[in-house]
Order: structure tokens, then sequence, then C-alpha cells
């Protein structure tokens, strides 16, 4: 059974089109691609000039949900390449 959130993603992008890696310092960075951030930046843009519907909303959220997602995966990453390194 997939937690709630990866079911949300998984609905809410194509797996070949939902993230791309980045190797930063070593550090493989899980990043949202430049369609999916220009997405949010209009979403974010037209939610200061006048109120978002209903799915423009939740695609919002959804977002949300997947930058925290992503942001937690690279912490994760970053902890673990620095234990190693530490250790090596």
């Amino acid at each position: 059974m997939k937690p709630p959130i990866l079911k949300a993603l998984l609905e809410l992008l194509p797996m070949d089109a939902a993230v791309r890696i980045e190797l930063v310092e070593g550090v493989p960075i899980f990043r949202a691609p430049p369609h999916v951030q220009e997405r949010i930046e209009d979403l974010l843009e037209r939610r200061q000039m006048t109120v978002l519907d209903a799915e423009e909303t939740r695609e919002l959220m959804q977002y949300e949900e997947l930058d925290e997602f992503l942001g937690l995966v690279n912490r994760l990453m970053r902890n673990e390449m620095l234990t190693a390194d530490a250790m090596h």
C-alpha cells in the first residue's frame, strides 16, 4: 500500500516528468522540472491577483506536498552522504 502523499503525487504527474536529479557537490538532489516550477510560479502569481478555483487550489496544494517530499528526500540523502563521508 502506497502512503497517501505518494499516491497523490503519482496521480498529479506522470513519473517520467515528475522530478529530475542534479548533482550538487557530489550529492544527488531531486527537483521539480522547469515546467512544474513555472506552473507553481504561475499559480502563486494568480493567487495574488485573484482567487484560485477549487482545482487550481488543489493543484497548488499538491505541488506544495511535492516540494515538501522532495525537501525531505534531499535532506535524508545529504545526511546519508555526509555520514558516509565522515566514516571514510
